[in-house]
């Protein structure tokens, strides 16, 4: 099978302080030549609490430059991840309702940009910690999915959840509206088993991220980590697979990053023929 890359926006810039993944507000024009010079498909965007109402993405001045920028370099945006969201989690919050206002602005902005999946990570500050909590976010997603109504965008949650637990809990969304986003490395880095998350959830996965991390620790090089990619790339297979894999990479220590995602891809394609 052959796959769409993509890179999680920020990765092909300097690091933001001492950041893994921030908006990178100075460089992310500069990102679009740069994915298109290593042969990438997309970018996925990034949303961070701090300063959200002026990001780019949310304004019309920005959205004609990212549309410019975008058909000028053939790289499409399909996908946000909402780091603001696990920044700032709506659903641990007993009065919610200005963050439910940021979700729809950033569904209109979706909208009009032709971007499909907003990623919501339920991942540490933003993970699902009581019944409180799970009860919160099914009664605003339910409010939520009357603005996903004719549109081709879904809210797909990236969770720790274990297999098991997540199938239970992906079960009790609509479809048509919320789906999982699979991050291959927080997986293996839990040591749950693929085979059994693919079996269990593996129709509801519309995105992922790719990522390499040690057994219960920090994220490295693919192939360095905890992450068995020949199989990652078998179940792709078995599912028939058709979206995107987003880069969500270790970053360089040399601050090569451009290379670093270039060392990244050649490894990803030893296994596209499996």
């Amino acid at each position: 099978m052959k796959f769409d890359y993509g890179v999680m926006q920020g990765r092909l810039s300097k690091k933001i302080g001492n950041k893994i993944q921030a908006f990178p507000e100075k460089y992310w024009r500069s990102e679009f030549a740069k994915a298109k010079k290593l042969g990438l498909k997309s970018i996925e965007w990034t949303l961070d609490y701090y300063n959200l109402r002026n990001n780019p993405i949310l304004n019309k001045k920005g959205q004609s430059e990212i549309k410019r920028l975008s058909k000028k370099n053939s790289i499409k945006v399909n996908s946000i991840t909402g780091d603001c969201f696990m920044q700032n989690p709506f659903w641990k919050k007993k009065k919610n309702q200005k963050l439910i206002e940021d979700l729809k602005k950033i569904i209109f902005s979706c909208k009009l940009l032709k971007i499909n999946f907003i990623v919501v990570p339920l991942v540490d500050n933003g993970s699902i910690n009581n019944v409180v909590n799970k009860k919160n976010l099914l009664n605003s997603c339910k409010y939520i999915s009357k603005y996903l109504k004719n549109t081709n965008i879904k809210i797909i949650f990236e969770s720790d959840y274990p297999p098991k637990k997540l199938q239970t809990f992906i079960k009790l969304f609509d479809k048509r509206y919320f789906g999982i986003n699979y991050d291959v490395g927080n997986s293996a880095s839990l040591n749950y088993k693929m085979d059994d998350e693919f079996k269990l959830y593996g129709d509801y996965i519309c995105n992922i991220h790719i990522k390499d991390r040690l057994k219960y620790g920090k994220t490295v090089r693919l192939g360095n980590g905890n992450v068995n990619f020949m199989q990652l790339f078998i179940n792709l297979k078995k599912i028939k697979y058709d979206q995107q894999l987003i880069l969500q990479t270790a970053r360089s220590k040399s601050n090569q990053h451009m290379n670093e995602i270039k060392i990244n891809l050649n490894y990803l394609k030893k296994f596209q023929n499996v």
